[in-house]
């Protein structure tokens, strides 16, 4: 019947006295614009059957799976699959008398089988990328670095068969071959592979997850991690800019990860300011009373007064020429001491944590007095608040202890 058909366009122009060469071409032409609209009806039906058959069953089913199928192509990808095979069994009906087009066409509707195969695959792969990314345990994973890796593996077994294909070559003849080359090929997808090897270890390491707040001080990232594929990292900073850093540079270099911060109870306020070292003095008794009249601190002066006047009436202390004689109340001290407590006393503070208020070396720029504790709000804007609220009070207060704040000297013009 096949055979009939073949050569139904054939025998009627040969009845009707035209040439055999003629005839040979016209048949063949008919026969393929025939076989063409053949195979468009086919895959016209078949792409709104399964399109509609996916589309339905998604309706109905509680998992978004099948409808990420649907927006992923993969129902039209898989409903070309029935065209191409109508296409590659009856390519030699419609060539039978030129056998060097049947193996061009037919070379060329294998490596679009090939390049078939691949589309359905990545379509699949999205699928799954899309699915997972909708599952609170995979948000953070680099789905992406492993899609990408598999993908290019995929399209260069895809390629190189194209390849062996077009040049008649079996397929693990033609791979073998590559080993004289292989020198080229790891130059060629060099970063693809330090890409994949470094994304592997990140995630094994769990060094960094999507939504991880970063500072890579090298490609000048600060902010949010938004995607991790094969090749880079993208940060989106704080000013709304998008910084691309190659993955390997994550284990090859340097970073800071504030997820730690993030997942801790507190943030971490870390500051100091200078005190001008010749503003230090010993207290006098007038001026401790004076700084008794300050609510917080007013208890551990009445105690630690008690305490040095027991110590230095037992020890015969004499202190009216040298006040450096016996123990005394600095303002230092006690200042250092006023800021713990209101430190801790603060309601922005996490009382659980570390509080400590601490004194630093002396430098050029006076005697560091640091501040050590962690806020309860770990909110940018919020802990920027609470630190400068905190700082806001203590330097207002330093005065009041007979304190100065260093500061270069102002140069003062006519």
């Amino acid at each position: 019947m096949i055979s009939y058909i073949s050569r139904l366009v054939y025998d009627f122009l040969i009845e009707r006295g035209i040439s055999k060469v003629t005839s040979q071409y016209l048949n063949a032409i008919v026969l393929l614009l025939v076989l063409l609209l053949i195979v468009f009806i086919v895959d016209y039906i078949t792409r709104k059957i399964l399109l509609k058959t996916f589309t339905q069953f998604a309706k109905i089913s509680k998992s978004n799976f099948d409808d990420l199928l649907v927006t992923n192509k993969v129902p039209r990808n898989i409903a070309h699959i029935i065209p191409l095979l109508i296409a590659l069994k009856f390519i030699p009906t419609v060539f039978l008398d030129f056998q060097y087009f049947e193996n061009i066409v037919e070379k060329g509707l294998k490596v679009f089988a090939i390049i078939l195969t691949l589309w359905i695959i990545r379509s699949l792969l999205n699928t799954v990328k899309d699915y997972l990314k909708t599952l609170s345990g995979f948000r953070d994973k680099p789905i992406d670095s492993y899609i990408q890796v598999f993908m290019i593996f995929a399209w260069f077994g895809g390629i190189m068969s194209a390849i062996a294909i077009i040049t008649d070559i079996p397929f693990f003849k033609f791979v073998t071959g590559l080993g004289a080359i292989s020198a080229v090929i790891i130059l060629v997808f060099k970063d693809t592979i330090l890409g994949f090897v470094a994304s592997i270890q990140v995630s094994i390491n769990d060094m960094v997850r999507i939504g991880d707040w970063i500072t890579f001080e090298k490609y000048g990232a600060d902010g949010d991690v938004i995607e991790i594929n094969l090749a880079t990292v993208k940060v989106q900073n704080f000013d709304k800019t998008i910084t691309t850093i190659p993955t390997y540079a994550l284990i090859s270099d340097s970073f800071k990860n504030w997820r730690g911060m993030v997942n801790a109870e507190g943030r971490r306020i870390k500051r100091s300011l200078n005190i001008k070292q010749s503003s230090i003095k010993y207290l006098s008794n007038e001026t401790i009373e004076t700084l008794k009249k300050i609510h917080i601190i007013a208890p551990y002066l009445n105690n630690k007064q008690e305490d040095i006047e027991a110590y230095n009436t037992n020890n015969n202390i004499n202190k009216d020429y040298y006040p450096l004689n016996g123990r005394n109340l600095t303002n230092i001290g006690v200042f250092r001491k006023y800021i713990q407590t209101y430190v801790e006393k603060h309601s922005a503070i996490n009382k659980d944590m570390t509080i400590m208020v601490r004194q630093l070396a002396p430098t050029p720029q006076g005697l560091p007095i640091e501040i050590y504790a962690f806020s309860n709000d770990k909110r940018w804007e919020n802990y920027e608040y609470i630190m400068a609220d905190i700082f806001d009070h203590v330097l207002a207060a330093i005065p009041y202890f007979e304190l100065e704040i260093f500061e270069y000297p102002t140069k003062i013009t006519n």
